[in-house]
């Protein structure tokens, strides 16, 4: 058994990735590696998937290719790379879907980006999992989805029809594709709303990544809405562990399913909606003072008013996930932050 990860040389893709390698599973990973950040930090990913899979004797194909390649993407699902040629790995049985165009802040300036990976690329993934009878889509929703709600915490039966910036309004849009082709195709869909990924190899246009290298080389942080926000951080063996038991359970109609009272994260098809968070919601200014700990140095914090796009506050509801899978995001803070600092000082050779 294969399983394709699109995303593979991204932030969440690479870990998923590696993990399965060390779970002897054949990988195929399909990434584009654009240019929204350090291209480099992503071939260093790939190289580290790489040296995994021959460590492990497991195959790890890769290709390099637009989500909104109709061609290239077919072949993935086929077992082919992007000319056509078998990549004897076998076809995919399974597909986690975590590439997409991500930021919220970069939807403002570049929505077609948004347009054509997110929803483009999104249809065509749906396409091949229906032709090639995959067994199970995974795929990446973000917390964002929740928009203008301020009921805390975020649970998955909330409606989240008012979104605040493009990207969350595609994935919005995802989990609706997604619902259709599981109603339509009895396609098994999950769908994973994440809250504030962090940790090693994470991607530089988060605050962690941010707000490290400032600290380090004496440079001021940017804190918006002059730090009056809270966030759900999840650190990523967290993330890891949870998405990997849910691709391991393929969702079923819901027999508790009411058309009356519909509860927007289940169905009468196969298609189920989870939280990925640590339901343990964390002041800016808490998060801020972890990094100043984990590298004994204060911080020159500027204060700035809030950006568009932007939420004040972010919260999971677990329960569900954690009936679902029997886990729950536990991993505190301080732990996840020391161990991204220790990951950071190595990969950038910095001395503090």
């Amino acid at each position: 058994m294969s399983v394709l990860v699109t995303g593979a040389a991204g932030f969440i893709g690479f870990h998923i990735s590696k993990k399965l390698l060390e779970h002897n599973i054949p990988v195929i990973g399909f990434d584009n590696v654009n240019s929204y950040y350090d291209q480099s930090l992503k071939r260093a990913r790939l190289n580290e998937l790489v040296n995994s899979s021959s460590k492990y004797g497991i195959n790890f194909s890769f290709i390099e290719a637009d989500l909104e390649n109709k061609e290239a993407v077919k072949n993935a699902f086929l077992g082919k790379d992007i000319s056509g040629s078998d990549l004897k790995i076998g076809k995919p049985v399974k597909v986690v879907h975590l590439a997409a165009q991500a930021g919220v802040r970069y939807s403002l300036e570049k929505p077609s980006a948004y347009i054509q990976s997110n929803l483009v690329g999104f249809s065509n993934i749906l396409e091949n999992c229906k032709e090639l009878n995959v067994k199970h889509l995974v795929y990446a929703s973000s917390s964002s989805v929740y928009g203008g709600n301020t009921k805390l915490p975020f649970k998955e039966s909330q409606g989240v029809d008012h979104p605040i910036s493009l990207y969350a309004a595609t994935k919005k849009a995802n989990e609706l594709m997604a619902h259709t082709y599981s109603h339509l195709y009895q396609l098994p869909t999950t769908g994973l709303r994440f809250f504030t990924v962090y940790g090693p190899w994470g991607r530089p246009d988060m605050a962690l990544f941010l707000f490290t290298k400032s600290i380090i080389e004496n440079k001021p942080i940017m804190v918006f809405n002059h730090g009056e926000m809270i966030r759900d951080f999840t650190y990523i063996d967290d993330v890891i562990e949870s998405t990997l038991r849910i691709i391991d359970k393929t969702p079923t109609a819901s027999k508790t399913f009411d058309p009356k009272n519909p509860n927007p994260s289940k169905s009468w098809s196969p298609y189920r909606i989870f939280n990925i968070g640590n339901s343990s919601p964390t002041p800016l200014m808490d998060y801020i003072s972890a990094i100043e700990k984990a590298l004994d140095k204060k911080a020159n914090i500027v204060m700035k008013k809030i950006q568009p796009g932007d939420v004040i506050a972010t919260s999971a509801d677990m329960s569900s996930l954690e009936e679902w899978i029997d886990f729950k995001p536990n991993t505190s803070i301080e732990e996840g932050v020391r161990s991204f600092i220790e990951w950071f000082l190595k990969y950038y050779k910095y001395k503090v």
